[in-house]
């Protein structure tokens, strides 16, 4: 029986198998390496972070972006968008170096069973552990409007189901969403030769403006101190101290959840937005119904004013977010399913401040935990704070055996594994 297996292998899940090997326990990582950034994101886009706020976490701080850039012989600078591309190969690099070999299966089912947890594999295989870190990501979680619904694949999408926007070249797209995502996703069509229609309820777009200079005086930066998540103190509060939001009142929490850093376009994203000249912008709109037309889709947009208008188009793309629930997440059986306690509307699965589960040994990270610790969670630059306190926990756990000469093994361990990938005895995929 393993100490703790980590479902899920994004920013989160490789951090906390970091943090796991470093500490001499007993792993197994699944899920494919970096897959949310690799597959489902199209070329061209950026991250909207800055580049030293987007760190997979390492005990010894060893396998930052910065020194995977170097690698590169470039570097990751403050006020440079970084191209996602990049980014995920900085996981992967991440991965070979700081994480013991990662099983690209999909883990399907989650149960309890005396001692731990019984794991299915997508092929059937099963296996025991200790402890469960679940690591899932954002896609499990995706948000589509309502009236969309009654549309099939061909005729509707999320963002997040696009790693190539070629096949809508010369076509007609309508775009649902006012954040990041809507507005950069419309801007590559654009881009491409797309007729694009961007609908969105919100009154006005709202866009993050240039950061100021990381060395500034001392006085300015006091009143706007730099943060993960942008300047100002609120947003350092969010960044900083998520443990301090987990105290807050359940009605509080859920509140800022779903209000903090709202819909909002990067600094770097505006010029390209504004000049590409194919995008109709309808603000104050939203979609009531959609039906097929045709082999296109119709909508009927009703506006704050009282307008209705329908309008035709060959696909829709909702840009409409991701909300984490204990409904979606399509992975837990038995009393997981129906006994955990939950936190705030969307019924996420309430975390402990060791990101533990109300059934123990069961560990929450990223998206899932973002109800219960706040903004920072939807981020990469959670992934720090979450993987030191979630080993902690698992640590507390399963009984820290070994102590420092584990540690020392499993370092001995990880090392030999980069040396032999470095000198090719180690295929890479």
């Amino acid at each position: 029986m393993h100490d703790l297996v980590v479902v899920g292998a994004g920013p989160y899940g490789l951090s906390i198998a970091a943090h796991a090997a470093a500490a001499g326990l007993d792993l197994r990582v699944f899920g494919k390496p970096m897959a949310s950034w690799r597959e489902h994101m199209p070329p061209g886009m950026f991250l909207k972070s800055e580049p030293w706020a987007s760190n997979l976490s390492d005990p010894d701080g060893a396998f930052g972006l910065a020194a995977y850039a170097a690698t590169r012989g470039t570097e990751a600078r403050h006020g440079v968008p970084l191209p996602v591309g990049l980014f995920a190969s900085y996981g992967l690099w991440f991965a070979e170096r700081a994480v013991p070999p990662v099983d690209e299966r999909t883990i399907t089912s989650v149960q309890a069973c005396p001692g731990g947890f019984r794991l299915t594999a997508e092929d059937g295989e099963q296996l025991l552990a200790r402890t469960v870190a679940l690591a899932v990501g954002v896609m499990p979680f995706i948000d589509i409007p309502a009236p969309l619904l009654g549309l099939d694949r061909a005729q509707v999408t999320h963002s997040s189901h696009h790693a190539d926007l070629t096949r809508f070249a010369g076509g007609d797209v309508t775009v649902i969403g006012a954040g990041q995502a809507a507005l950069e996703t419309a801007a590559l069509l654009a881009e491409q030769g797309t007729s694009v229609r961007l609908v969105a309820r919100s009154q006005r777009l709202n866009w993050n403006t240039l950061p100021p200079p990381l060395d500034r005086p001392a006085a300015t930066a006091a009143r706007a101190p730099h943060t993960g998540l942008g300047c100002g103190w609120k947003n350092w509060l969010y960044a900083e101290t998520p443990g301090v939001f987990r105290r807050f009142p359940e009605a509080t929490r859920a509140r800022i959840f779903t209000s903090a850093l709202g819909p909002a376009g990067a600094w770097w994203l505006r010029e390209r937005f504004e000049t590409a000249a194919r995008v109709e912008v309808r603000l104050g709109e939203s979609v009531v119904t959609a039906v097929p037309a045709g082999g296109r889709v119709r909508l009927e947009l009703f506006a704050t004013t009282g307008r209705t208008e329908t309008v035709e188009t060959d696909h829709v793309i909702a840009a409409t977010g991701f909300t984490p629930g204990l409904d979606r997440l399509g992975l837990l059986e038995g009393p997981l399913a129906e006994g955990l306690r939950t936190v705030g509307p969307s019924r996420a699965p309430e975390a402990s401040a060791a990101f533990e589960s109300s059934y123990p040994g069961l560990f929450l990270a990223g998206l899932l935990s973002a109800p219960s610790f706040g903004p920072s969670m939807r981020f990469v630059y959670g992934a720090s704070y979450t993987a030191e306190r979630l080993v902690a926990g698992v640590r507390r756990r399963v009984g820290a055996r070994g102590g420092p000469l584990a540690k020392v093994r499993q370092r001995q361990v990880l090392r030999q594994v980069r040396q032999d990938r470095d000198q090719g005895r180690i295929p890479v995929k």
